[in-house]
């Protein structure tokens, strides 16, 4: 059997054995046979891997499970090979564009105008929220192809090399960026839980989950750092089980490892690793209350407890807070709605398309500069202002330059970058991104159009239909949904022909409706894939029979303001930290933000807890 060759569309949902076989073809770690729904408590709480959610379906929204396809995949070969595979191929009469021209000529921005409604807070949060959603492994194993090729060092499309041409050749030769396609398992895997369940908390799989946890205290809390402790003792984030890690390192001084937690991306950026951070704080915070007013529970059922709260807190802060700021009031009300109750027929799984195109606008509301600001909100006296790509994978900027509180008042002290068409992408992340392991820096903009060709996933006017969005039938028809006419008409001269537009720059460049920060199209993709997360999930927390009706009000006295104020030195916030206020005049006191009262998790006797 040839491993690579896979049915792309497939009318039938994948049996068990199906599983297995990509598990092994795309070297992802096994998911559990369905047999083990039967041998722990899921009726009281979720497992890590999200397996058994669904009773009927266990494998929808598990981790390393397939992302879901909503229309057909579309491969040049009609198997494996993507779009832009052969050079010479004609789409709709024309070859499709290299991501690289699409960046330099429409993506790339030397600027960026702010939004002055809403805190840069809420696009950090949109990247770790999408960190607990989806994560697509690439291929690391050449074998799985049957090639042997190497990635870093090929300009030739070999699998599973799909390298991104650039236009800087030296001394004639071709110049090209390394590109890993994504594992090869057919459709692409997801692999992590597609639940908005607090993965990057806690992790997907019972390995990772057992060595985030402090099991030798028997507090039911997680591990922390045993070596470094912030200014004020708080607690960090324990180093990588792997060491030496690929972090970044101070000039001088001691090595600080890159942080581990749930999720092997929290190092990416220091406002993601800050996030990370409080919600370490907090699951122990929780787990110290909960033990305060449940002396007899276990030190099993305090880390359940406590992790059941925190998901129900990521999922309030996630669908009440930030997905209305994002996709417009008008649309969530469309698109999502009010909660009618747990849907055993509602598939949870992430979608190809949300994961590789939807969920990546955020990339066009990051800043070139990352603020550091202190207690008086003014850019901070010892550790100023960065330019982003001194960031990336820097855990030690946080361990030796004040913690993450200059950090944290930076992301909601800071007005959101604005997106709009005619300035997209940063160049700080278009010229500088930094990849671990990578020897030259890459370009995300590009990055972001080969994964949506690898992934197969159709065209930008395929997906206005999906959604009942009229499709353009001519490149001046793009005038009409992008209202600035200069973007339209590079776009244009570029692709040739609307069908052939990729998908995630289609909906990025969208005029914004009034109170969205999304376009039409990715209003609704966005919209149907939060709703099948919440539908589709038997725990979420709104659910019959997750919380009591005294404990589901607590959960709605929560808000990431209390959670900074809670995790942090940090002694005034906004009431709502997504929106941006202008100190001192929008902010309050720590004390006067609303929080949970856990006496409502008082029980009287042990009710047969683990």
């Amino acid at each position: 059997m040839k491993s690579h060759i896979c049915v792309t569309n497939m009318a039938e949902p994948l049996s068990w054995e199906d599983v297995e076989l990509i598990a092994e073809l795309s070297k992802c770690p096994p998911v559990p046979h369905p047999a083990a729904c039967l041998q722990s408590p899921l009726d009281k709480y979720r497992s890590i891997s999200g397996l058994c959610n669904n009773r009927q379906n266990p494998l929808w929204g598990a981790a390393n499970t397939p992302l879901v396809r909503w229309l057909p995949a579309e491969y040049e070969d009609g198997e494996r090979e993507p779009k832009g595979w052969n050079r010479g191929r004609l789409h709709n009469g024309f070859q499709l564009p290299p991501p690289w021209e699409v960046s330099q000529k429409i993506i790339r921005s030397s600027t960026k105008e702010t939004d002055g409604v809403y805190s840069h807070l809420l696009v950090e949060w949109g990247q770790y929220i999408d960190h607990d959603v989806t994560f697509t492994p690439q291929s690391k194993d050449y074998a799985g192809f049957g090639t042997g090729a190497d990635c870093s060092n090929t300009c030739q499309n070999v699998h599973p090399c799909f390298p991104i041409e650039t236009g800087a050749s030296v001394s004639g030769a071709r110049s090209c960026m390394p590109f890993h396609r994504s594992a090869p398992a057919c459709p692409q895997m997801n692999a992590i839980t597609s639940f908005i369940d607090a993965s990057p908390v806690y992790g997907h799989t019972p390995r990772r989950g057992a060595l985030l946890r402090d099991l030798s205290g028997r507090s039911g809390k997680l591990a922390v750092n045993e070596r470094f402790r912030d200014p004020g003792g708080r607690a960090y984030l324990p180093f990588a089980s792997a060491l030496p890690s690929a972090c970044l390192q101070t000039p001088r001084g001691e090595r600080v490892e890159c942080f581990g937690a749930g999720d092997g991306r929290a190092n990416e950026g220091l406002p993601l690793a800050s996030l990370h951070t409080l919600w370490l704080r907090e699951h122990n915070r929780m787990a110290g209350e909960l033990r305060r007013v449940n002396a007899h529970w276990s030190p099993e059922t305090v880390y359940q407890e406590a992790r059941k709260v925190v998901g129900a807190l990521h999922q309030i802060i996630t669908m009440r807070d930030y997905v209305p700021k994002i996709i417009g009031q008008a649309a969530f009300d469309s698109y999502i709605g009010p909660y009618r109750g747990y849907d055993p027929a509602t598939d949870p799984s992430a979608s190809n398309v949300f994961a590789t195109a939807a969920f990546r606008f955020g990339h066009a509301t990051i800043p070139p500069v990352l603020r550091r600001l202190n207690e008086s909100f003014q850019t901070h006296e010892h550790f100023g202002d960065l330019r982003l790509h001194q960031t990336f994978f820097s855990p030690w900027r946080i361990v030796k330059e004040g913690g993450i509180e200059p950090i944290l008042r930076g992301a909601f002290g800071t007005a959101a970058s604005a997106g709009s068409a005619d300035m997209l992408l940063t160049e700080e992340i278009t010229e500088r991104l930094v990849v671990l392991n990578l020897p030259r820096p890459m370009d995300l903009a590009s990055l972001n159009l080969q994964r949506g060709r690898d992934h197969a996933l159709p065209g930008y006017n395929d997906w206005r239909s999906f959604c009942g969005l009229e499709r353009i039938k001519d490149m001046e028809g793009l005038k009409g949904v992008v209202r600035d006419h200069a973007v339209a008409e590079k776009m244009a001269r570029i692709y040739k022909h609307p069908d052939n537009v990729d998908v995630w720059l289609g909906g990025l460049v969208e005029h914004m409706p009034p109170g969205s920060r999304t376009g039409p199209l990715f209003a609704c993709l966005i919209g149907k894939q939060m709703k099948a997360l919440r539908d589709g999930d038997r725990f979420w927390w709104e659910a019959e029979g997750v919380f009591s009706q005294r404990q589901r009000a607590q959960l709605l006295k929560a808000s990431l303001s209390r959670i900074i104020c809670d995790n942090s030195d940090i002694r005034e916030v906004p009431p709502d930290s997504f929106r941006f206020g202008r100190y001192p005049y929008d902010y309050i006191p720590c004390d006067r933000v609303p929080s949970i009262d856990l006496e409502a998790w008082q029980e009287e006797t042990d009710h047969g807890g683990l």
